[in-house]
């Protein structure tokens, strides 16, 4: 016998599950207790806030591939995560999220704390479940875990009432599961193929998770063979390795005038495991709804997605890595003008990375070019929301061995906990964090939880004094009439400092690259505070992009 606690640990280890995040509460102590059992198998690492703890679960699922899982108290600590969980749905990142509720005598009496999970996630969640009996522990699981990453990934929602937590049961723990990918038929294959031979101007667009390197390096040799240019979608840039001679940029938040351009100018577009999201349209300017001009092969893990916004010619429900595998296979007629088009494509995403030098105390231009000339190849780099992040999303260049994790959803404060998780899982890789002045401070406590659990990211906050994104559209509606944007900014340097982190402020141009180095070498983390002005608020050249996408 043991008690349902119990039981739920050895289901998520046997899943696999080796860490999990979350804040301590009453209401799912049986939890803890078991996983006190299980500690040299299961690594607890306790957050500040559940919000943060929910980045982390994100951030671990996105990055591994497998369930991030995330532990919160009833009412408040869960409310507190549901912008995880937001994030993870918007994310198409698989995640478990646990919370503590009321006895299963009380529920149903707006009891002390007492929500409707499934009212309140369902949403924003692809699944809420409530266990009201521990003898379907292990059914119900299993069940969470599957649908967690089966079809287009995302969140679910595992309610433990207490009094389920604490009850006996002989029941075994599930066993192991396997998630099936859909494939493609060779008919649909030959149509494919046949209607990409008829394209003079193909793009490929890619997305989504559950990728796996033998799909990506599938998907760039077909490319590579046909002369096809490969667009990764909103925040997907580390997909395809951006130094491959086929990879053309990135249709995302402030979409460059080229990219516009060839995405209007197509005859074709192979949409891969993308769902068409408003920043990869360009808020749903770029492509006529529900029918393109281009004729469109959309592919998606999901058939819930094919056809949601755009009616595809060629609709395909087939996972990213058995369609880019079935691609491989085949050969395109030879094309001057494919061939052309995808050379100028790649061309034209090189020459964007010119960047004017920026009027600020520490020209971010400068700054971008010591990271991609001192970064290691695996780097891994987060960010949460703000104008900022256009630095890491527009002028970086991500290997094959680099990743990226952003929020789709435009959450500020996820890039730190993201950081936290991901340096949790790789130790000795150097994880770099983008955050303003603003987003760092949604998440910044969470520098407790890496202090306690000995992990070191590296964070840099671009420091102007002001909510940038929010500002310039405010500058832009309401000129001279600044209301609500002006911040008033701690010492970051003393900050870091009372978390153990080596801080550093760095207030010119000059003096990053030494002060990136001894980053680079602190044994204890650190937090760099850059000093980038109000005029600094996004490159130059994206600053129009953005004013144009504002008014659409």
């Amino acid at each position: 016998m043991r008690d349902g606690g119990s039981l739920l640990m050895e289901c998520l280890i046997t899943l696999g599950a080796k860490v999990g995040f979350g804040v301590p509460g009453e209401s799912y102590l049986a939890v803890l207790n078991a996983m006190f059992d299980h500690q040299d198998e299961f690594r607890f690492i306790m957050a500040r806030q559940e919000g943060g703890a929910a980045y982390m679960a994100e951030a671990w699922g996105k990055l591994t591939g497998e369930p991030g899982l995330c532990f919160v108290t009833r009412g408040p600590g869960a409310t507190n995560a549901s912008i995880g969980v937001h994030t993870a749905m918007q994310n198409s990142t698989p995640m478990l999220l646990f919370v503590g509720q009321v006895g299963g005598d009380m529920i149903g009496r707006e009891a002390f704390q007492e929500i409707d999970y499934t009212a309140y996630f369902g949403s924003i969640a692809k699944w809420v479940v409530e266990i009201d009996d521990a003898a379907r522990i292990p059914e119900l699981i299993s069940r969470a875990w599957i649908t967690a990453l089966s079809g287009r990934p995302g969140p679910v929602i595992v309610s433990l009432p207490e009094t389920l937590l604490t009850q006996q049961v002989a029941t075994p723990p599930c066993k192991p599961v396997r998630i099936p990918e859909p494939g493609i038929s060779m008919s649909q294959l030959d149509a494919v193929e046949a209607m990409l031979n008829r394209a003079d101007k193909p793009v490929i667009i890619v997305g989504g998770s559950r990728w796996h390197d033998d799909g990506v390096k599938s998907l760039c040799n077909f490319s590579m063979t046909n002369n096809l240019p490969i667009v990764a979608a909103h925040r997907f840039h580390d997909i395809i390795d951006n130094h491959h001679d086929c990879y053309a940029g990135d249709a995302s938040v402030g979409m460059h005038s080229y990219m516009k351009s060839m995405l209007r100018e197509a005859d074709l577009i192979l949409a891969i495991n993308i769902r068409f999201g408003e920043m990869t349209t360009d808020a749903y300017q770029l492509f006529d709804s529900p029918n393109m001009k281009a004729k469109l092969i959309h592919s998606h893990v999901s058939d819930g997605e094919l056809g949601k916004i755009y009616a595809a010619d060629i609709p395909l429900h087939a996972g990213p890595n058995c369609f880019a595998e079935a691609l491989s296979t085949r050969t395109l007629v030879a094309n001057s003008k494919r061939q052309k088009w995808c050379h100028t494509a790649r061309k034209t995403y090189l020459s964007s990375f010119k960047i004017d030098p920026q009027d600020s105390p520490v020209d971010m231009s400068v700054v971008m070019a010591v990271l991609d000339d001192v970064l290691p190849d695996d780097v891994i780099v987060t960010h949460g929301a703000g104008n900022f992040a256009l630095w890491p999303n527009r002028f970086m260049k991500f290997g094959h061995k680099a990743r990226l994790l952003g929020p789709q959803s435009g959450a500020m404060g996820a890039g730190v906990p993201a950081a936290i998780a991901a340096k949790a899982k790789y130790p000795d890789r150097t994880v770099l964090c983008f955050a303003g002045d603003g987003d760092f401070q949604m998440n910044g406590n969470e520098l407790g939880t890496a202090m306690q659990e000995n992990i070191q990211p590296i964070i840099l906050i671009l420091n102007n004094g002001t909510y940038g994104t929010i500002r310039m559209h405010q500058e832009r509606t309401y000129p001279n009439r600044v209301s609500g944007t002006d911040l008033v900014n701690p010492d970051f340097v003393t900050l870091a400092s009372a978390y153990g982190f080596y801080g550093e402020r760095v207030a010119s141009t000059q003096a990053f690259r030494a002060a990136f180095e001894r980053a680079l070498a602190s044994p204890t983390g650190a937090v760099l505070e850059l000093m980038i002005g109000t005029e600094a608020i996004s490159p130059r050249a994206t600053i129009s992009s953005l004013r144009e996408h504002s008014k659409t």
